[in-house]
């Protein structure tokens, strides 16, 4: 314990924010493998398939959560407008597990932070949980209950006047809104969404030929900045909450709330305790993990801290948003489910672990009061990399570069705007998002001279980059 209050606090500090930097650039990385996925991966084909309840659906759905990766209250926005439109009720749970626990960027945390072992435990054990639930799920749906949940839950968004992001899927917005050439309204939940609507609807040409272009990139950083806006509060919330918990709860407490010792009983309630504690935590998302480390670093075993990572989809908050969209029996159903499965697996993971002899040693290495966070090292040097590379993807957006415009690249099929490269032929003005597009015409103007180059005009609220 710390001798004086604001040595506590600057020691929580330290730890919280030397965690954040020990796992930025992973963080960083993951966002940016997870837009480029979500932006170049089509899933509108995943999605028709995700009504069948059979063994193909289930891996379709959790390919498709961990490919569409955000915070927990995006995976159960996302998963509402799937079950509305069919899913089948393991299917849409199995998504959004995935998308929040199946992800690029929470695994190169829980790698940097926790270690290997718990990597591995966090994806073996995330497939065997979605295979446990879907067997519960099967043999304990309740009659009819989610079939008309559905019902009641299509009925009442159509006499609210809700409509989905055809994006995302979440609710879309009177003010993000525009009218296709085919005169229909399309609503979005943000102006980010309907850029990469705008983007989506103006590209013809292939991801390599989008990633030579300005308007690739501004997809992507369109997609990486909607990323951030989903996750930062939880990042920096779980880091920060990490090193208090770490500095100020003594270590009794942790003894109180888990059993010590070896056995399957101790490995259960610590299972049990992981669990339960992330329910009330109100720490979701990424944010979980540094509190997994503080777990740790209290004595709790292996089973409990990783079940305590799989448990963000049951957390208060995320439970309110359950109850709002299908009731307090759904919401019951789904916390039980998600309780069990969550605990089983954290226990199975550890007892297959200890079979195995690679349950980490919880005594080993540095405590986190003891560790040297800033330092010149390969931390230090991937940090400067990442952070140059976020930079550059923010400018991209901020700047519009390759932003919808009036004119239509023909090589890319881009949006783009009077400043960038142009070609006359045959009398008739082409507009080009890059050097490179432009390159590619003129070796072979004919092959492109059909299409036409100015864009198709949409109408609906504006919006800048400034």
């Amino acid at each position: 314990m710390p001798t004086t209050l604001v040595d506590g606090v600057l020691e929580s500090l330290r730890i919280g924010v030397g965690f954040l930097w020990v796992a930025a650039w992973a963080i960083i990385m993951g966002l940016v493998i997870t837009s480029l996925v979500q932006v170049y991966v089509s899933k509108e084909r995943m999605a028709k398939v995700l009504g069948e309840g059979d063994l193909s659906g289930l891996t379709k759905a959790t390919l498709f959560g961990a490919a569409s990766s955000g915070c927990s209250f995006g995976a159960v926005a996302i998963g509402k407008g799937l079950f509305k439109k069919g899913a089948h009720v393991v299917n849409f749970l199995a998504f959004m597990f995935a998308s929040t626990n199946l992800i690029v960027e929470l695994g190169l945390m829980i790698l940097l932070l926790l270690g290997w072992e718990f990597l591995v435990a966090e994806l073996l054990g995330g497939i065997i949980l979605i295979a446990v639930m879907a067997l519960l799920v099967h043999l304990t749906l309740p009659e009819n209950l989610f079939e008309d949940v559905r019902a009641e839950l299509t009925q009442r968004d159509r006499e609210q006047g809700v409509t989905e992001d055809p994006t995302c899927g979440m609710e879309g917005k009177d003010e993000y809104s525009l009218v296709t050439d085919g005169g229909q309204t399309v609503k979005f939940c943000s102006a980010g969404c309907m850029e990469t609507y705008e983007q989506e609807m103006a590209s013809s040409g292939g991801w390599r030929d989008e990633l030579l272009s300005w308007g690739g990139w501004y997809k992507i950083g369109n997609q990486y900045r909607k990323e951030w806006s989903m996750i930062w509060t939880d990042v920096i919330a779980g880091f920060l909450i990490s090193g208090f918990v770490i500095v100020f709860i003594p270590q009794w407490v942790w003894n109180a709330l888990f059993l010590q010792g070896d056995g399957l009983l101790v490995s259960a309630e610590n299972a049990i305790m992981g669990v339960a504690i992330a329910v009330i935590s109100f720490v979701g998302s990424m944010g979980n993990v540094p509190f997994a480390v503080a777990l740790w670093g209290g004595g709790v075993s292996f089973a409990g801290v990783i079940a305590f990572v799989y448990a963000d989809l049951i957390t208060i908050p995320v439970l309110n948003v359950y109850r709002k969209y299908y009731g307090w029996k759904v919401m019951t159903y789904i916390l039980g489910v998600f309780f069990v499965t969550m605990a089983f697996s954290g226990f199975l993971m550890e007892e297959l672990f200890d079979v195995l002899g690679i349950v980490p040693n919880l005594a080993g290495g540095q405590t986190a009061t003891e560790q040297t966070y800033f330092e010149l090292n390969y931390t230090f040097y991937l940090n400067l990399i990442a952070f140059a590379l976020s930079g550059f993807l923010f400018y991209v957006y901020r700047r519009g570069l390759g932003a919808p415009g009036q004119y239509r690249d023909p090589v890319c099929g881009m949006r783009t705007d009077e400043d960038g490269p142009t070609v006359t032929h045959d009398d008739e003005t082409y507009h080009f998002c890059s050097e490179s597009c432009k390159r590619v015409f003129t070796n072979d103007p004919d092959g492109y001279s059909d299409v036409h180059p100015i864009a198709s005009p949409t109408s609906g609220q504006a919006h800048d980059h400034d």
